[in-house]
């Protein structure tokens, strides 16, 4: 009788459980230290005299980093591997951020936020490098949608309960805020190490820089670029857009129907993500959902235009979980975190340069609508890439 390997045996739920923990709270770190910067941008302002350029980069200098440190990750996991990588960078951003609460000025607050940015980038790649090696290949899309339930959970409640939650506990203090948010990720960096299933073969020092002969680096990384410019475009441009039409009393409660709507759109993946993930219409359905309501929302008013935006969020969402998952899926192991790293690199420099590129169109002609046209301009030209993915799974050997 031919006895089966460990790794072929399938893992009970009670050890399935702390994994999906540990994925879940390392995903909601992709997000919370980044979009608490908002709410506490005013006190911030008013604390060290900052100018409008200068708060907004607490927020965009982040996500710009999220491009620029997708290749540092890489390096990490081919000499380090995964897990130690994804250890390492919840160490940086957390040092980064919690640094942030103890700027004396402005030059120092930017560059603890570049680190922050920098630890959030190298945690990207890494997550989906690590679930090949804690998970099989059938639980691959399962474990996708749970880290990217946490990192858009982190979207809402670093945005959502930051001010009416945690300020009121530090007596008001951004400082503290940002430490008591930033601290815990230490403790959920050193439980990474709980967890002693490997499933795949022993790391092997590879090639860590895109490869850019490989074309779905570029297509998914533009593709990705789609759902993340539409999504922070909209947030970032949103006030604006309802100051315009007489609406700006309703940006409140839009920002909050705005933002949950994606956290709805990853408990969905949750049950769906194994049917859904590596399929075509799928994906080009979240995409052209997400255009169509981009456009409503500069075609509508007041409610409508809000509830246009609300859907675009909620099919930008899926959209993202659905892209974030193909690399584990149609690369092997190895090459899994360079694949990730390429195509975050793609996807969050378009992700900053659109929305910039809307604004600085906006400014010339006055109309903030014409920032939002970008955008669509955009994902109507990237749209055909869909059609040209190569969605075939990778073969995996026994044991990899």
């Amino acid at each position: 009788m031919v006895v089966p390997h460990a790794a072929d045996t399938p893992p009970s739920p009670a050890r399935l459980l702390p994994v999906a923990v540990l994925l879940w709270l390392a995903g909601l770190y992709l997000r919370v230290p980044i979009l608490v910067a908002p709410p506490l941008a005013p006190f911030i302002s008013n604390d060290l005299g900052l100018n409008q350029t200068l708060t907004g980069a607490l927020t965009t200098l982040p996500i710009l980093m999220l491009a620029v440190g997708a290749m540092p990750g890489s390096l990490a996991i081919s000499r380090l591997g995964p897990r130690n990588t994804l250890v390492l960078a919840m160490v940086i951003m957390t040092l980064g951020s919690a640094a942030r609460g103890l700027a004396p000025e402005i030059i120092t607050l930017l560059l603890a936020s570049a680190v922050m940015g920098l630890g959030v980038a190298m945690m990207q790649p890494a997550l989906p490098a690590l679930l090949p090696r804690w998970l099989q290949p059938r639980h691959i899309a399962m474990g996708t949608a749970i880290y990217m339930n946490g990192m858009l959970m982190g979207e809402f409640v670093g945005a959502g309960i930051t001010l009416p939650v945690l300020m009121p506990l530090t007596d008001g203090s951004w400082r503290m805020t940002l430490l008591v948010w930033s601290l815990p990720a230490l403790a959920v960096a050193a439980a990474l190490f709980i967890p002693k299933r490997d499933l795949a073969r022993p790391l092997q020092r590879a090639a860590w820089l895109p490869d850019w002969s490989n074309p779905l680096t570029l297509k998914i990384g533009l593709l990705l670029g789609v759902s993340s410019s539409m999504f922070f475009g909209l947030n970032a441009y949103m006030g604006a857009l309802l100051e315009q039409t007489g609406h700006f009393e309703k940006l409140s409660r839009g920002l909050f129907f705005y933002n949950i709507a994606q956290v709805f759109a990853s408990l969905i993946m949750l049950k769906a993500a194994r049917r859904w993930v590596g399929r075509r219409t799928h994906i080009m359905a979240a995409a052209v959902i997400s255009v169509v309501g981009t456009a409503g929302a500069i075609l509508l008013t007041g409610w409508w235009a809000i509830a246009s935006a609300t859907m675009m969020s909620f099919a930008s969402g899926i959209l993202l979980i659905l892209l974030v998952a193909l690399p584990p899926l149609l690369s092997h192991p190895g090459e899994t975190g360079r694949l990730s790293a390429g195509t975050f690199l793609v996807g969050y420099t378009v992700a900053f340069t659109v929305p910039m590129a809307g604004g600085a169109l906006a400014d010339f002609t006055g109309d903030i609508r014409h920032s939002v046209l970008i955008m669509i301009a955009y994902g109507l030209i990237v749209l055909p890439l869909i059609r040209t993915l190569d969605l075939t799974p990778a073969r995996r050997a026994q044991g990899s």
